[in-house]
């Protein structure tokens, strides 16, 4: 049978019936392995770190520069291949005792971390017709997105992707979905016993009916057995599935069981795989004994990650059950700061509810006074002080808050051992300076920024701090080098891209911010400043098909931005639709009404229509909102065309005051 094209869905039935449809397919390079994306044998990148266990071997020998450029993945997905793949960049957090690793890496590191698997496979010269994955109905959401990704990202005629799962395929797969009848066929024998050695995988209803008709005793004994053969001679990937599996199966879940779930929680929240760290959290609540520090241990683990992927009632709750059962001063005092971040952190800002952000943190601030120890108490203390500026932050009292982390400062300086909490130390540096800027003191924030990025020249975030400060006090060359220090740091960062094309378009090079802007649509589609910012610089290349798909694409994210209607003003304009640029142009000011690109578009609109008053009158509003040189140069040329020749003049001198340098100013001011 001939294949069919695209990449492929293949739902229903069992693996082997499953398996049997893939053999009738002729798919390229058949037959291949399939490999298994159940979370519960390995746990996240389950289905990843297979295909990078399969990959790499003959990737080091044929292309291990490729390899090494991404190290942070491999390591990342396939734990199993870490003594193979050295760790090149290494940020100060992985280096530190875990009660000092407090910096949580954020929901979209996995993305970054599918996009390198992904260019690593196109990269490495190592040939690849055919990615089979089984059982994706039941993977962890690392390996959803990574094959989300390589169907994205890959053509099919080049590899093709192909998903077997026994749910349908999801609104995202866009390739062809083939159905795949149940049978009842398969070996029989120790079905109770083949069900455990699969780590919980094996999708037979037979052996897992049999698995259920033992006695709990026989059921802990099976577990007990696989969890120290695995222990034994399994890989690291097994501590993130199958081990904390079978021991909270087995005969000591309260204990065993705790410990290996507390594990693979407290392994993958460094990760940043939050929904696994949420999953091992939950599970490891209901078999821990309340109130001691393991079960403190999971329901701070869990709440964080439970916060991190939205599911913030939960975490809400899992603080006040803290709160409720605990008596323990710091478990007291951490409950009250994660609560208030949660009502401070909100991204929606409409449902932040400060008051009550201050109320909580106020609350952790007086406990944490009273703690006992003195380098717990400073380091509680400061990480309080920190939390508390944020929530001045979002109040509009940016003054108070540089007061509060200045506090938390001196009190490390001060309290804290030296050598000790170098994470601590190095946010509270970045958070000074981020206050500093916005308060007007761009030098100072700098040294700030200075002494996080000597901290840690590895971690790329302060990279782009430091580059977006750079890049607002005039040094462009500085900033595009943090820019590239922080995309060399990382797995593929589209915020690194993103960041460098507004310099880039800054100082006039659009090639190049274009080719950054596209990179950052091919690692993430659903960035809609980059397609509002690309929109804008295809339309001024006079690319105008090319603007409105992306105006297309962006609205379709965006309903109504005012960025993307102000382009597709600008498009209908130049189309000369004058009807439909005047509704885009309204409409965008309906929604924004201080943006100054539709006013100055909406004048463009009425100059090109014959209403020069009207151009006036909009140019005259955008000047209001902010002072440009164009703007004044426009409101000249339709004050000429009225006859006012002597505001037109001023207006030309205004803007040879703010751009001296440019000719037609230079050339309007001559004629004139």
């Amino acid at each position: 049978m001939r294949a069919r094209p695209g990449h492929l869905w293949v739902h229903g039935g069992t693996s082997r019936d499953r398996r049997r449809v893939l053999d009738g397919l002729g798919l390229p390079g058949w037959p291949v392995p399939v490999l298994d994306a159940h979370r519960r044998p390995r746990g996240p990148y389950g289905f990843g770190g297979a295909l990078l266990q399969a990959l790499v071997p003959a990737a080091l020998a044929r292309a291990p520069g490729v390899v090494a450029a991404h190290d942070i993945e491999i390591r990342a997905a396939a734990p199993d291949l870490r003594d193979r793949v050295p760790a090149r960049r290494a940020p100060l957090y992985t280096r530190l005792p875990d009660e000092e690793r407090i910096l949580v890496p954020a929901p979209r590191r996995t993305l970054r971390i599918a996009n390198g698997i992904a260019e690593l496979i196109r990269d490495c010269g190592v040939r690849l017709r055919t990615v089979v994955a089984d059982n994706v109905d039941e993977a962890d959401e690392t390996d959803r997105e990574l094959l989300q990704t390589l169907a994205r990202r890959f053509d099919p005629d080049r590899v093709t992707i192909v998903a077997c799962s026994y749910e349908a395929p999801p609104d995202w797969f866009m390739g062809h979905a083939i159905k795949a009848d149940l049978s009842v066929e398969g070996k029989s024998g120790d079905l109770a016993g083949r069900y455990v050695a699969s780590d919980g995988a094996l999708d037979d209803p037979r052996a897992l009916a049999a698995y259920h008709a033992l006695s709990p005793e026989e059921r802990a004994r099976l577990h007990d057995g696989r969890a120290d053969l695995l222990a034994a001679t399994g890989g690291r990937s097994s501590h993130l599935g199958a081990i904390p599996y079978h021991r909270e199966h087995g005969s000591d879940p309260s204990g065993a069981g705790v410990e290996a779930l507390w594990a693979a929680l407290d392994h993958c929240l460094g990760e940043g795989f939050l929904d696994a760290a949420a999953d091992f959290g939950l599970r490891g609540l209901a078999l821990a004994e309340p109130a001691t520090g393991r079960w403190w241990n999971l329901i701070q683990g869990a709440a964080t990650a439970l916060a991190g992927i939205g599911r913030r009632d939960e975490a809400r709750d899992l603080y006040e059950r803290a709160r409720r059962t605990s008596l323990d001063p710091e478990v007291h005092s951490a409950s009250a700061y994660g609560a208030a971040m949660l009502d401070a952190r909100h991204p929606d800002p409409a449902r932040r509810d400060i008051g009550r952000a201050q109320g909580w943190v106020n609350e952790a601030i007086a406990i944490s006074t009273l703690l006992p120890d003195r380098t717990v108490r400073a380091f509680k203390l400061g990480f309080d002080l920190n939390g508390k500026a944020l929530i001045e932050m979002r109040a509009g009292r940016p003054d108070q808050a540089l007061t509060l982390v200045e506090s938390a400062i001196k009190l490390a300086e001060t309290d804290l051992p030296p050598g000790r909490h170098l994470v601590h130390r190095m946010i509270l540096h970045a958070n000074r300076a981020q206050l500093l800027g916005v308060l007007g003191h761009p030098e100072e924030a700098l040294e700030d920024l200075d002494t996080a990025v000597a901290m840690d020249p590895d971690y790329p975030d302060y990279h782009l701090d430091r580059g977006n400060l750079l890049f607002q006090m005039g040094r462009t060359d500085d900033a595009l080098a943090d820019y590239d220090a922080a995309i060399r740091l990382s797995p593929p960062l589209p915020e690194g891209h993103y960041n460098r094309a507004q310099v880039l378009l800054a100082v006039g090079d659009l090639g190049r911010a274009r080719a950054d802007l596209d990179r950052v649509l091919e690692l993430d589609p659903a960035y809609l400043d980059a397609y509002i910012n690309r929109a804008g610089l295809l339309a001024e290349l006079g690319l105008d098909e090319a603007a409105r798909a992306d105006v297309t694409a962006g609205l379709s994210l965006a309903p109504g931005n005012p960025h993307l209607l102000c382009v597709l003003g600008q498009l209908e304009t130049s189309a000369e639709d004058f009807t439909r640029a005047r509704e885009a142009f309204d409409a965008a000011l309906a929604s924004a009404p201080a943006l100054v690109a539709a006013w100055a578009g909406r004048a463009g609109l009425r100059y090109e229509t014959g209403d020069l008053d009207g151009a006036v009158a909009d140019l005259s509003r955008a000047i209001e909102l902010g002072e440009d040189a164009a703007l004044y140069f426009n409101r000249a040329v339709a004050r000429r065309g009225l006859g006012r020749e002597a505001e037109a003049l001023a207006d030309l001198r205004r803007a040879h005051d703010l751009d001296p340098e440019d000719q037609d100013v230079v050339t309007a001011l001559r004629e004139a």
